[in-house]
């Protein structure tokens, strides 16, 4: 039998969301957002209130951030440091953002990584063996997701946040883990990106007393927006000693490349001569780490960003709730609202936000969600306004009455 062309199978087959590709892009998916990064940027040649933008604490364009990462762009450029950093790549000012992050995050040590998606596969695929065994939520980010088929262990996956089935998977997880020799690892999220609910991580470190594991937190989410000091959602309930490896971006509230992962100095020196994905790879550009500095900074000594973010998240998701908008259980920032009707409609519906109401978030269909829901995601950030809230509440109920109403194609997308 001759071998089949790897590239033919795209021809019939190009994924759930790939099959809208020709109607979709450059508009439900791969839009364009121009301009300066703000509440107000430009599609399509048009101007659109923008809730999609994952920049909490807006920090992506604070005029000192500018200040700062136009300065080290000049002074260093883009290029170094040169190398992967275990070779030529290594410098001063990553050793101390290193050393900020961990004392921020109440860690012995943390460890730079290149990109958050590309880091979490790595520390999976360096801290297990064959022998070890991995509890993780069904609702863990693609990020995880992939890390884990990586493992050639055994894995058990427990439905979300349920703690009940979760004690069932630690059981069996830990039995295995015995016979083998080997360890048992737990990953969760902090804030989980699509619905906004908080891992149960003080329910999870409880079992710590009856089960012998170690607490993986991804907190991309979580990191600079929940917590009294903004140190994450382990701060926020308590329980940041009990994670045993706190993993967090820059691309979130900081508005920036990069990531880190903090825990004790012996897992993190572990981490760093082992993760494959940063040996072989070139240092974070000096620009980032400086610039990553500089925004750490103001985490510290500007709470006020916190509580504005907070003030915008408060004031969107109570509004929402009194126009009797189902936000799932959310209670982060990120503001999830669930609607119900086909993908056509979703479409429909969201080209009437953008083109008649001048209002840009996100669109989830199957297969992130269930058949037939749709879900619109709203990032609330600190430079968001009331009158951007009122707005998009406003805007936000009228679709709903045309949805309930029929009054959007049920069966193809606009055409764009």
């Amino acid at each position: 039998m001759l071998a089949v062309d790897v590239f033919e199978k795209v021809k019939g087959n190009k994924g759930p969301l790939g099959q809208y590709a020709k109607e979709a892009d450059g508009y439900f998916a791969f839009p364009k957002l121009e301009g300066e990064i703000k509440p107000r940027m430009m599609f399509r040649g048009k101007e659109v209130l923008v809730w999609s933008l994952n920049n909490y604490l807006g920090l992506a364009n604070h005029p000192e951030v500018r200040k700062v990462d136009a300065q080290a762009s000049a002074d260093w450029g883009l290029g170094y440091p040169m190398g992967a950093r275990a070779m030529s790549g290594q410098t001063t000012q990553h050793v101390l953002l290193e050393q900020q992050l961990a004392e921020f995050e109440h860690k012995e040590a943390a460890y730079l990584l290149n990109y958050g998606y590309q880091g979490m596969i790595s520390i999976i695929d360096s801290i297990l063996d064959r022998k070890d065994v991995v509890v993780y939520d069904s609702e863990a980010h693609a990020c995880i997701i992939d890390g884990l088929r990586m493992h050639i262990g055994k894995r058990f996956v427990f439905p979300h946040n349920d703690m009940e089935h979760f004690e069932k998977e630690l059981v069996r997880a830990s039995k295995l883990a015995e016979a083998n020799g080997g360890g048992v690892l737990v990953i969760t999220e902090g804030v989980f990106g699509m619905s906004g609910d908080m891992g149960k991580l003080k329910e999870i470190a409880e079992f710590k007393k009856k089960y012998p594991f170690r607490l993986l937190v991804d907190d991309a989410h979580g990191f600079g927006t929940m917590g009294a000091t903004g140190a994450g959602t382990g701060e926020h309930q308590g329980v940041q000693d009990e994670i045993d490896l706190y993993f967090g971006t820059f691309a979130k509230s900081m508005g920036l490349i990069g990531a880190f992962v903090a825990g004790k100095e012996e897992v993190i020196t572990f981490l760093k001569y082992n993760m494959r994905s940063q040996i072989f790879a070139k240092s974070l550009p000096m620009p980032c780490v400086i610039g990553a500095m500089k925004r750490l900074e103001l985490l510290r000594t500007k709470p006020e960003l916190k509580q504005q973010l907070w003030n915008i998240t408060n004031a969107l998701q109570s509004g929402m709730k009194a126009k009797g908008f189902n936000l799932g259980n959310t209670n982060s920032p990120v503001t999830p609202v669930y609607l119900n009707g086909t993908t056509p409609e979703a479409t429909n519906l969201v080209f009437d936000l953008r083109e008649n109401h001048g209002l840009f978030c996100s669109i989830v269909v199957y297969p992130v969600v269930p058949k037939d829901v749709i879900m619109l995601r709203l990032i609330p950030t600190a430079v968001h306004s009331l009158e951007d809230v009122k707005y998009t509440i406003d805007a936000f109920s009228a679709i709903h009455g045309k949805l309930k109403n029929k009054e959007y194609n049920r069966d193809h997308l606009p055409t764009v």
